[in-house]
């Protein structure tokens, strides 16, 4: 709705024609639609023109690390923690399944002094009944062991998968192959958020993980939908397997290290921009709003004469899921 962007983004703004309408103001990428529904439930809300701390040098890695660490700047490797696993010693009787860390990218998100748990679909545990066998003989003197063992197994068979296999050493390597291909068919996703839901309807209070593939340095219009449908499809999935009386106790917080850069490049692509969205969904947000000041996209108005300039800062609104969460005091999460 600004009167701006259509000159800013001369060939990007071709696609307004598709967006949905969803305020007098703005609209939502089409690749979104599924999740519209959400927004008349007030299950779904947009946070506009907001930022991590991290400025100027645009690097996505040092962007992602300041973004996951929840910091102003970065400590020295080996001493960075991340924001959620600060979180967990404020939470009575937390314990290891409280909170995972999904998908096969390590977190500095979960990283810490606080036990967490770790799966993902790509990885599995495979073994014949005698080596299973074998394996817990092997175990059996040390509780410890054991135990870790047993979560490992319970772990790698629930997406489905058998752990033990009455098949030769090359019928194992077939499954793991269907395994791989099915990876390589973008369903991990789905896979993650169905052993997400699975962990929340239990005791678990905390998952996360990454959807990659939003970097747009050129043809923007084209490398958003498949990222977008990822999402999309991730969201709806968790409401379906979470189920109504779990939902309404969610909150989902979609964040990103990087907002695009206000004019579109010369390969009709934005990114390494500085003031971005953010994307907020489950039973437990007051949504069906837009939150945060618009700046506006004017010569003066812009970081740096060529970003968005942030009006909030992502830990804000962060903080207040943690806030609303889990009952933490405003002197714990500042």
């Amino acid at each position: 709705g600004d009167r701006e962007f259509t000159a800013l983004r001369p060939n990007l703004a071709s696609d307004q024609k598709n967006a949905l309408q969803i305020t007098d103001f703005h609209g939502v990428h089409a690749g979104l639609k599924d999740l519209l529904p959400l927004w008349k439930d007030g299950d779904l809300g947009f946070v506009q023109a907001t930022s991590t701390p991290y400025r100027d040098k645009r690097s996505h890695f040092d962007g992602q690390d300041i973004l996951e660490a929840g910091t102003v700047e970065l400590a020295p490797m080996g001493r960075r923690t991340g924001w959620l696993n600060r979180l967990l010693p404020h939470l009575p009787g937390s314990e290891e399944r409280t909170a995972f860390a999904l998908g096969r990218e390590d977190m500095l998100l979960l990283t810490g002094e606080a036990p967490v748990s770790n799966w993902s679909p790509e990885v599995d545990l495979t073994l014949s009944s005698q080596g299973l066998r074998l394996l817990e003989l092997l175990m059996q003197s040390d509780p410890n062991m054991g135990a870790a063992m047993a979560q490992a197994i319970a772990l790698a068979g629930s997406d489905g998968d058998s752990v033990t296999f009455e098949m030769s050493e090359e019928g194992m390597m077939d499954e793991m192959m269907a395994d791989a291909q099915q990876a390589r068919k973008g369903k991990t996703h789905l896979k993650i958020a169905d052993f997400a839901a699975e962990q929340l309807r239990g005791e678990s209070r905390i998952a996360s993980f990454s959807i990659s593939g939003w970097d747009t340095h050129a043809g923007q219009l084209r490398a958003l939908n498949a990222p977008l449908a990822k999402l999309s499809e991730t969201i709806l999935r968790l409401r379906a397997e979470l189920g109504q009386p779990v939902w309404e106790k969610t909150t989902i917080l979609c964040m990103t290290e990087f907002g695009r850069t206000v004019r579109e490049n010369g390969t009709r692509g934005t990114d390494h921009g500085t003031g971005g969205t953010m994307i907020m969904a489950g039973g437990a947000i007051r949504g069906g709003r837009v939150f945060g000041k618009w700046p506006g996209l004017g010569e003066s108005d812009l970081y740096q004469g060529r970003d968005l300039m942030p009006t909030t800062d992502v830990r804000a609104w962060a903080a207040w899921a943690m806030h609303d969460s889990f009952g933490l005091p405003v002197s714990a999460l500042e």
